[in-house]
């Protein structure tokens, strides 16, 4: 299951999800999300690859439904 970095309602956080479909109709389901913390990232790459994928993506959890802001 593919996950990414993403700033979910104001937080930090990573964020899991699949594609359906194949090709430029495909679309992007959200299985879940959990928070996290900068600090628990120790290495260069990991803090770089969690500063340029959460700056990129932002997402609003609300009502049980994920939206792209």
């Amino acid at each position: 299951m593919p996950w990414c970095f993403a700033t979910i309602n104001n937080k930090l956080g990573e964020i899991y999800f699949h594609r359906v479909g194949r090709g430029k109709k495909s679309k992007v389901v959200f299985e879940g999300h959990c928070y996290v913390k900068k600090s628990e990232f120790k290495t260069k790459g990991e803090r770089r690859a969690l500063d340029r994928e959460s700056a990129k993506s932002h997402i609003s959890y609300r009502n049980k439904k994920y939206k792209l802001c």
